[in-house]
Formats: structure tokens, C-alpha cells, sequence
């Protein structure tokens, strides 16, 4: 007996049981209907969902050609800062260490003390001597003052004396003057029988007596003015004594300059901080030596960020100094940081590569280079560490 044919059904038609019956479809059972609608067949509903799918696409490649003509993206770049190696000036055992990796430091913190020991001997030293050239100072002072005050009375005395000769001297003369004229004289009267013989000798002994006085005074004079050259070589001898003292306040201020070095090597023992900072690295420890420029710590400001970027030759062009970009981080996904660009590098990063590329054989690649830029960005609740990856977009048209 043959079955009759079941009808077509339609949408939503039937209840529960005539959907068992039938079997589900989603065109039927799902899309609601008031009207009697075809059946729409698998093959439309693939061309739909191809369709939806190519406009989406479409749209997508649009915006990302469009973004890629309007601004330029930048995966090779690197948060920077100032990263300072910490030395000691001179050498030493390391006594302690103040800090550890990752600490907040300040301005003039104590970081570091080298053993001190040595340096304060070699200060205690320079003291003794600048005392003991201050003690010879002062007892040359004493001694020229002794000196000028005997040879000044010694040099008056002999000018006093020098004086009374040449003063005796100038009356010696006249005496002898007199006695030469009595004598010639007498002679000269004996010769006309005036005057008696006995007369004449007693004349002539007078004026021998007179010359002999006068020879002993001129004698006196020479004395009286050895005796002042003497006097006069004598204070000469001041000159020597202030020549020495003035030596010795020579040797004293070049002393006192040792003396304020080695305050200064001192308190080169105490490593401090040259800024307000963070503690990056603790190279050595308590009781090992160092010598001097041997790096001890390494401390960057973390307020004093910015980004160093790689930026491809073919793009270079879209990069102007003063221009804002955004920057994201590789460790806060989703937050976005403002910077500007404050410096564009004038060679590329090829050209201070420790090891040049030749090209002997002739054969020739063409790579892009890349160019460094710095891009200024502030820091945000010291999230920016130097070394983080970064990436960074810059909107050509703004």
C-alpha cells in the first residue's frame, strides 16, 4: 500500500511533536515567523556568512592600511636612563656596605666606607711636622729679633766711634799744620842767625809729635770703620735668618695643602651618592679590596627616563623633533603613555658597530638601517625602568 506524501512544513508549525517528528532545523524552529516563509538552503546561509565575512575583512584591511599610511610603529625600543657607575677614588679594603640592590638613596648618602686607618696615620703625621716647622719658625723670629737688636747697637757704637776719630782726626790736623809752620819757621830764622839751634829741634820734635799723633788718628778712623763694616756684615746676617723663616712658611703652607688633601682622601673613604636615586647593582662586599676607579655600585635617578628607539631609514622622515607619540609598555598591556620626540639621531646605528661590515667579494645585500631616536616620556609612579621594552606609535599627520 503506498504511504502518502508528508507535507512541507512550515515555520513553526506544529508543536513539540511535529517538531520531533520532523526533526529540528534552526530556519524553522529558531526564526520566528507570522508568515509562511521557503526554506532557505544551506548553501545561501554559507554565501551569507562568506559575504559578512569578506565586508568585515575589507574593513579591517582598510583601517590597517590606513593606520600604516598615517603613522609610524616602532617595536624596537627600550626605556633609558643614566645608569652611574659608582667608584672609589682610592684604594682600600671595603669596610661596609650601607645599601643594597634596589634601595631609595638621597644626595650625599653614605653608600660605602674603605677601611680609613692608613689615611688618618699618614694625617697625623702631616700635623706633627706643620708643629714642628711652626716651632723652628717662631725660634728663627726669635733669633733675628736678638740678632738685629745687638747688631744695631753694634753698628751705632762703631759709627759713634768712627765719627770721634774723624772728629780727632780734623784737630790732629791743625795741630800738625801748626807745627809744620813753627818749624819752617824756625828753620828759616836759624838760617839768619835769629834764632838758636836748641829752638829748631824743639820745633821739629813738635811736628814729629803732631805727625805721629795725626797718623795714629787716621789709624783710629780705619778701626772705628772696620769696626762698622763688621757691625753692618753682621746685620747681613738677619737677611739670612728672614730668608729662612721665609723658607720654612713655604714648607709650612705645603704642608698645610698635604694636610687638607688628605682631609679630602678621607673623606673620599665614605662613598656617597651623587644623586637622589635607586640602587641598581652591589658589585662587592664587606672585606673585599678595591682599587681606585673599581666600580662599587651602579644608581640611576628614576625620575629621569626617556626612551631610545630604533627607527627605520624609510621612516625617518615622518619623525620631527618636538612631535608627541604614544608609548606603550611590554609590562602594562592597555595603559598608554604621552612623550615627544627630543632628538632624531643624524647617523645610523650601523656606523658604530664595533665590527664593520665589508664587501670584498662584491656581492651586495641591501639592508634598511635604523636611526636612534630619544623620545622624551614622564615618568609615572616609577613604573619606567631602565631596560623595559616598549613599543611606540607616532601619527604622521599630527
Amino acid at each position: 500500500m503506498a504511504t502518502a506524501p508528508r507535507p512541507t512544513p512550515r515555520l513553526n508549525e506544529g508543536g513539540a511533536g511535529a517538531r520531533a517528528e520532523r526533526g529540528f532545523d534552526p530556519l524553522v524552529d529558531v526564526i520566528p515567523s507570522a508568515a509562511p516563509r521557503r526554506r532557505v538552503s544551506g548553501r545561501h546561509v554559507r554565501y551569507g556568512v562568506v559575504a559578512i565575512v569578506a565586508v568585515l575583512g575589507a574593513v579591517g584591511l582598510g583601517s590597517w592600511m590606513h593606520d600604516r599610511f598615517t603613522h609610524v610603529y616602532i617595536n624596537d625600543a627600550r626605556i633609558a636612563a643614566d645608569l652611574i657607575a659608582i667608584s672609589s677614588r682610592v684604594p682600600g679594603r671595603v669596610a661596609e656596605m650601607m645599601v643594597s640592590s634596589g634601595e631609595m638613596v638621597t644626595s650625599g648618602q653614605v653608600l660605602a666606607a674603605i677601611d680609613v686607618q692608613q689615611a688618618e696615620f699618614r694625617l697625623a703625621e702631616l700635623d706633627a711636622q706643620l708643629k714642628s716647622i711652626a716651632a723652628e719658625r717662631d725660634k728663627l723670629a726669635a733669633q733675628a729679633d736678638l740678632a738685629d737688636r745687638q747688631t744695631a747697637s753694634a753698628a751705632a757704637a762703631a759709627r759713634s766711634r768712627k765719627a770721634a776719630a774723624e772728629a780727632t782726626l780734623a784737630g790732629l790736623a791743625s795741630d800738625l799744620t801748626l807745627a809744620r809752620s813753627a818749624l819752617e819757621r824756625t828753620e828759616a830764622l836759624l838760617g839768619n842767625r835769629i834764632v838758636a839751634q836748641q829752638r829748631v829741634d824743639a820745633d821739629r820734635a813738635a811736628f814729629e809729635r803732631a805727625r805721629q799723633a795725626h797718623e795714629r788718628g787716621r789709624a783710629e778712623i780705619d778701626v772705628a770703620a772696620a769696626t762698622l763694616l763688621q757691625a753692618e756684615a753682621d746685620r747681613r746676617q738677619l737677611v739670612v735668618l728672614r730668608h729662612q723663616a721665609e723658607a720654612l712658611s713655604q714648607r709650612e703652607e705645603e704642608l698645610r695643602v698635604q694636610i687638607n688633601r688628605q682631609r679630602v682622601e678621607i673623606e673620599d673613604h665614605r662613598i656617597k651618592s651623587p644623586i637622589e636615586g635607586v640602587v641598581d647593582g652591589v658589585f662587592v662586599k664587606p672585606g673585599e679590596f678595591v682599587t681606585a676607579g673599581q666600580r662599587l655600585l651602579l644608581v640611576h635617578s628614576p625620575n629621569e627616563v626617556w626612551v631610545d628607539a630604533n627607527v627605520k631609514e624609510t621612516e625617518i622622515r615622518h619623525l620631527k623633533v618636538g612631535r608627541r607619540v604614544k608609548v606603550t609598555i611590554d609590562a602594562y598591556p592597555g595603559e598608554i603613555f604621552e612623550g615627544t620626540i627630543a632628538r632624531v639621531g643624524h647617523a645610523a646605528t650601523s656606523q658604530f658597530a664595533l665590527l664593520p661590515n665589508p664587501n670584498p667579494s662584491g656581492n651586495f645585500t641591501k639592508v634598511t638601517q635604523r636611526l636612534p631616536v630619544k623620545i622624551a616620556v614622564a615618568q609615572r609612579d616609577g613604573k619606567l625602568r631602565p631596560g623595559m621594552m616598549v613599543e611606540v606609535v607616532v601619527d604622521v599627520d599630527g
